[in-house]
């Protein structure tokens, strides 16, 4: 995750899927909705696609949706839902939603969550449903994207402008200080406020639980008695989460690049720190094999000459053509960035080439990229504020500066390169005015159907033990591998892993326990 408080030192994030097919959407841009159609489709659902729902919930499940032509042969609405479950009489939000109506024999609608947390899946359906999902699972489902509450469309978490965001970006702290401690302490202190001020309500109502919850609203809404859906990453856990509060609503599902519930923040940003370090080193011995590559010798001394550059920007930012400045953390989030997809092996090879000849636009342009940074200085998305916002609720993150010095300290040890960014995450929250209601616990959804996790062995966000560890903890978890390098699989992998997804969307077919692809 690249995203935080202006130290941005915190657990790199669990990237869209989207990410995943960043070759092709490098340079594609958003397609503005269409008007509206002149005659809108209303749908409302019925007792039986309801089910049993708390009666003070009765109204958001058989609430009439309106549907209005959009984007090309898309469909939008807006879908109510209570801003606090906990008084769901009191004020409620819209979250926007977009479907792309199935092409063959429907057989319902497959919601899909991209990650994040804070991706949009608004977006993801908008900009690839017709590229990313194969022809057969768009043939028998509605692919229905949202986004979730607090993110794009949905009742936004709202902090740094864009000029914030580009000063937040140019500054470097040197945490093992304790004035540069100190400095960034101040700084998360004030775009937390900033937060505050600019949210609203919302701020405090942005956990995985609630969002699970609308899941439930939104699978009614659909159409559907069961709720069928696609999620990566981050939207792995808000998939685990649905399973758990609703087991015997659980349609086809699939969990790709999964994150394991059970785990605490530290021990998330100890498995991305192996994670990317690994996947770093597997560029190296890539680079190293072809020409041009920016680095030479071994392994170890290609990595040991990234480091020492990225050392120079640490120590002094960098002037890039665009007039703003590169700074070590920076530069590693880039590298980071990178290590996503295959795809961008060589976009980076590249970079860095012109880096070590004393340029790093390259790099800030890659940089610019994963932030979500147009080439007009606009942020593009809400990511950075709803990232922070949604793991504030969702995690207890230790402050104290001996414990987060003793973490830093274990996480450089075992990542060189990017144990830096990934330590003194307790700062993100630490000011947060609204207590963390989520915890770490096993999730075994009992009663529910069978489940597919995916884990892909070289991935270096979600490392492939946390796939095993999922699918060994839901009752139905049935763990499906692909052997392969970045973040998921469903829509980057092989035609095995595609059949063995579809096959189980399309068919019903449920893997073998042990696939491999």
């Amino acid at each position: 995750m690249t995203h935080g408080p202006a130290p941005r030192r915190t657990r790199l994030r669990l990237l869209t899927a989207a990410a995943a097919a960043i070759g092709s959407l490098l340079l594609a841009g958003c397609t503005p909705l269409a008007p509206p159609a002149p005659h809108p489709v209303k749908s409302t659902a019925d007792a039986s696609t309801i089910g049993a729902v708390p009666a003070n919930l009765a109204a958001y499940y058989g609430q009439v949706v309106t549907w209005t032509s959009c984007n090309g042969g898309f469909q939008c609405a807006e879908v109510e839902v209570p801003l606090d479950y906990a008084k769901p009489q009191g004020s409620s939000i819209k979250l926007a939603v977009i479907r792309l109506p199935a092409t063959g024999k429907r057989q319902g609608a497959l919601l899909i969550n991209p990650g994040g947390p804070g991706g949009s899946g608004y977006d993801m359906a908008k900009d690839s449903a017709k590229s990313y999902f194969s022809a057969k699972i768009r043939a028998a489902y509605d692919i229905v994207g949202f986004d979730p509450r607090g993110v794009g469309r949905s009742a936004p978490v709202k902090c740094l402008n864009d000029a914030q965001m580009d000063a937040a970006r140019q500054v470097e702290y040197n945490l093992s200080t304790d004035a540069g401690l100190q400095q960034a302490e101040a700084e998360s202190k004030t775009e937390t406020d900033l937060c505050v001020k600019n949210s609203g309500a919302v701020l405090a109502h942005v956990d995985t639980v609630s969002a699970a919850r609308d899941l439930d609203i939104l699978r009614a809404v659909a159409g559907d008695t069961k709720l069928n859906y696609m999620g990566f990453s981050y939207g792995t856990k808000l998939g685990a989460t649905y399973a758990g509060l609703f087991p015997s609503k659980v349609g086809k599902f699939s969990l790709d690049g999964a994150l394991d519930p059970s785990l605490t923040d530290d021990q998330i940003s100890m498995g991305q720190a192996i994670g990317f370090e690994g996947a770093l080193r597997d560029w190296a011995a890539n680079c190293l094999g072809t020409k041009d590559c920016p680095v030479s010798g071994t392994v170890d001394e290609a990595l040991a000459q990234i480091r020492e550059l990225n050392a120079v920007y640490e120590k002094t930012p960098q002037q890039t053509k665009t007039g703003r400045v590169m700074t070590g953390t920076g530069f590693t989030n880039t590298l980071a960035f990178a290590m996503y997809s295959t795809d961008l092996w060589e976009p980076l090879k590249g970079a860095l080439k012109e880096a070590f000849a004393g340029d790093a636009s390259g790099m800030q342009a890659l940089d610019d990229y994963s932030s979500d940074r147009a080439s007009d200085g606009k942020y593009t998305t809400n990511i950075a504020a709803a990232f922070t916002a949604i793991n504030c609720l969702d995690y207890s993150m230790n402050s104290g500066t001996g414990h987060m010095r003793e973490e830093a300290a274990a996480l450089e040890k075992a990542s060189p390169t990017f144990g830096k960014v990934l330590s003194y995450n307790g700062l993100t929250c630490k000011y947060w005015p609204y207590a963390a209601t989520g915890k770490p616990e096993t999730i075994s959804a009992k009663g529910a159907g069978p489940i597919l996790v995916i884990g892909t062995t070289k991935d270096p966000a979600t490392p492939y033990k946390w796939a095993q560890a999922l699918a060994q903890q839901l009752d139905s978890g049935v763990l499906v591998t692909w052997k392969g390098d970045g973040h998921t699989a469903y829509g980057r992998a092989n035609a095995c892993l595609t059949g063995v997804v579809d096959n189980y969307f399309v068919n019903g077919v449920v893997p073998a326990k042990g696939t491999t692809c």
